[in-house]
């Protein structure tokens, strides 16, 4: 009997593992799967004036953190922006660019170093994310000799990508992992490999890598030469990661993998703008919006003013917009409705307890926001334990997280004098923070 219940009970702790891989299966809520690839940090508003407007709200954007910069500050005041603007980023973790020329004729980024992991998780924790999933991308193409310091090495990207999964959930089970997007196109040479042959060695290598991601991260470009028309389907489509998800199934994996193609786009020239705006269009009306399992889009890229990424550019060297830029702002979009964490505390109440028979005294609260949304006044109430009171006029200034500020409300007391017991909860979206007043009221005539 003894081991029966052991047993059960282990079942019942795998059973839990299982379903908490992550915090939140962004498939089951309303979603808004517009979003674009950024680099520049001032880029935000622009991005929020793209994805945020006709009916849409909360969508995402892509973005790179380097080793060289991670500092807390620089990114908590990202995340705290993207926020304010009800952006959900998508955070890709890279290594450093070595711009060596004898290494591969335009350089490379370096091998990411496992030893560098911890560094990673312990940076991340230090940050108060936007929404409940962190989606983390685990680097980019390291089919490309060019992304892996100058050498291909599935066996060392699916050890990586493992061990920095493991590491993230151990940390926390809301950490979102993706693999890095692969190259669909890339050949076997001396600086590229085959997708497919790149992925069946990761799993050769590391037999259930696929296990520890949450999602796959795709680059479907619309090739060849980025070119190829939007209702094209399977491997080197807008839709490839039909394609990929396809191979990852014959691997054994069960789980349904949510998608974020993270890359997409057409080559921009100034003879084809209204082609690839057109094919955008159809793209996000006809293919994208109408996959269930597709998460997010973000097209490469919001602005690139340089050689060689200038013609996948949304924006001008001039300061304007391309034509897609407004059309697919104008497209009708999803309010979407990320699961955020909503926590505080009450540090401070004041109310006087006496009063005399109809008064209206004010009541005060010092609150703390330590959550994840920021706290408006339409999203907050008071809950009186006893009818014969009554809450009215509650002010507070909007909260945004690690912040406090002081609540003040008008409490009318009842007409028949007598001592009373009373309770007022704070709540924020329904859910309780803490009590304002939880004691006695003494009523006179």
């Amino acid at each position: 009997m003894r081991k029966f219940i052991i047993l059960l009970f282990s079942l019942f702790i795998l059973a839990i593992s299982a379903d908490s891989t992550y915090a939140y299966d962004p498939v089951l809520v309303p979603n808004n799967i517009y979003g674009i690839g950024i680099i520049n940090h001032t880029d935000l508003k622009d991005v929020s004036d793209l994805v945020n407007v006709n009916g849409g709200d909360w969508g995402y954007v892509t973005i790179v953190i380097t080793e060289d910069q991670m500092e807390r500050t620089v990114w908590q005041k990202f995340f705290d922006e993207c926020r304010r603007l009800h952006l959900i980023p998508i955070v890709r973790v890279s290594t450093r660019f070595n711009s060596d020329i004898t290494s591969l004729s335009y350089g490379t980024w370096e091998i990411p170093s496992v030893e560098k992991i911890d560094g990673w998780v312990n940076f991340f924790n230090s940050l108060n994310w936007v929404v409940e999933n962190r989606y983390v991308v685990i680097l980019n193409e390291p089919n490309h000799a060019k992304e892996w310091g100058g050498k291909i090495d599935p066996t060392g990207y699916a050890t990586y990508l493992k061990t920095f999964s493991e590491r993230l959930k151990n940390s926390s089970p809301d950490y979102f992992v993706l693999n890095a997007g692969l190259d669909q196109s890339a050949l076997n040479t001396r600086v590229s490999m085959d997708q497919k042959l790149f992925m069946d060695k990761m799993v050769k290598a590391v037999p259930d890598v696929f296990n520890f991601i949450d999602g796959l991260s795709s680059h479907s470009y619309p090739n060849p030469a980025f070119s190829g028309v939007p209702n094209a389907t399977g491997r080197k489509s807008i839709k490839g990661y039909d394609w990929e998800l396809g191979l990852i199934k014959s691997y054994g994996v069960k789980k349904e993998l949510p998608v974020f193609v993270t890359e997409t786009g057409w080559v921009r020239t100034s003879k084809n703008e209204k082609i690839i705006t057109d094919k955008f269009k159809y793209a996000f009306d006809n293919v994208w919006s109408k996959d269930k399992r597709v998460v997010a889009v973000t097209p490469f890229i919001l602005n690139y003013q340089d050689e060689p990424f200038y013609e996948f550019s949304w924006k001008n060297k001039d300061g304007s917009y391309f034509q897609m830029y407004k059309e697919i702002q104008n497209l009708p979009k999803v309010k979407g409705e990320p699961v955020q964490k909503i926590n505080g505390e009450v540090l401070f109440t004041f109310l006087n307890p006496l009063a005399t028979s109809f008064d209206q005294k004010k009541g005060y609260a010092l609150v703390r926001n330590v959550g994840q949304s920021i706290w408006n006044k339409q999203d907050i109430k008071l809950s009186v334990s006893n009818n014969n009171f009554e809450v009215k006029d509650i002010e507070l200034n909007s909260l945004s997280p690690i912040s406090s500020g002081l609540l003040v409300y008008t409490l009318k007391f009842p007409e028949i004098p007598d001592f009373y017991e009373l309770n007022i909860g704070f709540y924020v979206n329904n859910q309780k923070i803490g009590d304002v007043y939880n004691g006695k009221i003494i009523t006179f005539p």
